[in-house]
């Protein structure tokens, strides 16, 4: 008798939840999802920090149903190898574009959120992520898209109005 009262409720709930799991449409690419696909490709990078300079390559690629970015950096930063993979993605129900990055120098992800200006052509994003001390710290990425083959991405630390490092990117061809 149990066994038959378990599948009644089975077919219940199944009958109760079909309309809703119907009615959820998953979500589909818009037009801020094109913005980041503007970004896909292979980009020399050269990165300026502190008076030095470091070369690396990203590549870029719109995946997960068009709906993430994902990057992936090769290179040198200080004169050790560097590794890193992020993904971008603009979250509809936040109104705000979405990343996490992940490194060869930490454990911890970077977690950002922000907005893009058409005007300026400029993405910043801000949030949380180890700093230089690996200590948790507040980070502001500005990259403005130059031209179709030039991205500038400026980050900050903390409240500082200084960059603490500028990576200019050139799409390679």
């Amino acid at each position: 008798m149990n066994t038959v009262r378990w599948w009644c409720a089975v077919v219940v709930a199944g009958l109760v939840l079909a309309p809703v799991a119907r009615a959820q449409q998953p979500p589909k690419p818009g037009p801020e999802h094109d913005m980041l696909k503007k970004m896909e490709g292979t980009w020399d990078a050269t990165m300026k920090m502190g008076g030095m300079e470091s070369k690396g390559t990203m590549v870029y690629k719109m995946d997960l149903g068009g709906l993430w970015l994902t990057s992936a950096f090769e290179g040198e930063v200080l004169g050790t190898k560097f590794f890193g993979k992020g993904l971008d993605t603009y979250d509809a129900g936040k109104k705000k574009y979405i990343g996490i990055w992940a490194d060869s120098m930490s454990t911890s992800p970077m977690v950002s959120e922000g907005t893009y200006d058409a005007e300026k052509k400029a993405l910043t994003m801000t949030g949380e992520g180890p700093g230089p001390d690996g200590k948790p710290a507040k980070h502001t990425m500005v990259t403005v898209q130059k031209d179709d083959d030039t991205m500038v991405m400026d980050m900050f630390m903390g409240d500082s109005k200084e960059s603490m490092f500028t990576i200019t990117f050139k799409r390679k061809k």
